[in-house]
């Protein structure tokens, strides 16, 4: 017969708390990560086609350049 100590259970929960904070915490990450390119957009979005082309980006290529560290540019 298996003898089951409470501190084994403890262990176990432990590291199913664990894994379940880390999956919530890679998700809050990547909500955050997502609401700060959208309000870059928008922000961008509101900059007049003169201000834009002073930082060298065109209306057309906005979404590109918010994202362009990760689609390689």
């Amino acid at each position: 017969m298996a003898v089951i100590h409470p501190t084994d259970l403890k262990d176990d929960l432990r590291a199913q708390a664990d894994r379940l904070f880390a999956q919530m915490g890679q998700g809050f990450n990547a909500y955050l990560e997502r609401l700060s390119r959208q309000r870059e957009v928008e922000r961008l979005n509101a900059m007049s086609d003169a201000e834009l082309a002073r930082l060298g980006v065109r209306r057309d290529k906005l979404i590109e350049y918010v994202f362009r560290d990760k689609l390689g540019y």
